[in-house]
């Protein structure tokens, strides 16, 4: 974390503000946050990941991975793609006076006002209840005493909920059991947070979907490498009943065009973006196992 409660204004506003700091609330933010929302992660480390002693089937890494090395790596990858990460616990969610968005009230007594909120936790969801209108929990009998528990099917498979604007990354039935379901879900939801923003903003249904991916320039046909041959493109899906001021579809199209153009990048970039990656996980690395490794392989290479 690098943001302490202390840090918070108390007038903070954010676009997405994400309740959570686990696999998939960091998940949720690195989509909405690379989309360009104003992400504000919420996090006092309570995750449930926690309780695992070594993480051995996330993909991507060979002998498992250590949980704190992964939060690290978690957080900073949430930080590079513009999340803020403040360490404070959340209270209670309520929607603000003029049901414009949410006020996230801090166990520090501040409150932050998000226009969208990705409930993020497994286990703690009692800070929703003030959003309940008696659909979000199940009332259960246990040993003769009755227990409230946040309904896990209240939001549907894209996160999204009845209530406009909140959206549920975690808990939901089973897919975040394991942190790389639970990535995947948080995934899912940034996705969809971003769609439905684009949405807003009046991108149409099939257009306001997009794929958040990079790739390589010298693979690009050459007819698709000017904004001429884009615009055509984005006439060519857009729905004739399309009701938007021509000054709004032109504001839509210049920023679809600019999106479809960065994600082409030159060789030269995916080498100093290689180099940039690796420098960014070592960083995370025992300093002490990198010197080991490299001595290892100095004497191997002396063998040889």
């Amino acid at each position: 974390m690098t943001e302490a409660a202390d840090a918070f204004d108390p007038d903070e506003t954010c676009d997405v503000a994400v309740v959570g700091g686990g696999p998939a609330g960091c998940s949720a933010g690195v989509f909405t946050a690379r989309y360009g929302l104003d992400t504000l992660v919420l996090d006092r480390g309570r995750s449930s990941l926690q309780q695992c002693a070594h993480l051995e089937n996330y993909l991507g890494f060979p002998g498992g991975i250590d949980i704190d090395t992964f939060y690290d790596l978690m957080h900073a990858h949430a930080e590079a793609a513009g999340c803020r990460l403040v360490d404070d616990f959340v209270d209670a969610v309520t929607r603000t006076a003029d049901g414009s968005g949410f006020a996230v009230e801090t166990q520090d007594g501040r409150a932050v006002e998000a226009e969208r909120v990705v409930a993020a936790t497994r286990y703690d969801s009692e800070y929703l209840e003030p959003l309940d209108k008696g659909e979000m929990y199940e009332t259960h009998n246990h040993g003769g005493e009755k227990h409230r528990h946040f309904d896990r099917s209240y939001a549907d498979p894209d996160g999204r909920t009845p209530i406009d604007g909140l959206y549920v990354a975690s808990p939901v039935d089973d897919r975040n059991q394991q942190a790389i379901t639970a990535a995947g879900q948080g995934a899912r939801v940034g996705r969809h947070v971003v769609g439905d923003v684009r949405g807003d903003r009046g991108y149409w249904d099939d257009a306001a979907e997009r794929v958040d991916w990079v790739r390589r320039e010298r693979a690009r046909d050459p007819e698709w490498g000017t904004r001429d041959r884009w615009r055509e493109a984005f006439d060519e899906r857009m729905p004739d009943d399309l009701d938007l001021p021509a000054e709004t579809v032109e504001e839509l199209r210049e920023a679809e065009v600019d999106d479809r153009l960065d994600a082409y990048i030159s060789d030269e970039e995916i080498e100093a973006r290689r180099k940039r990656a690796h420098d960014r996980i070592l960083d995370h690395l025992d300093t002490e196992r990198i010197r080991a490794y490299l001595d290892r392989v100095d004497a191997e290479s002396a063998d040889g």
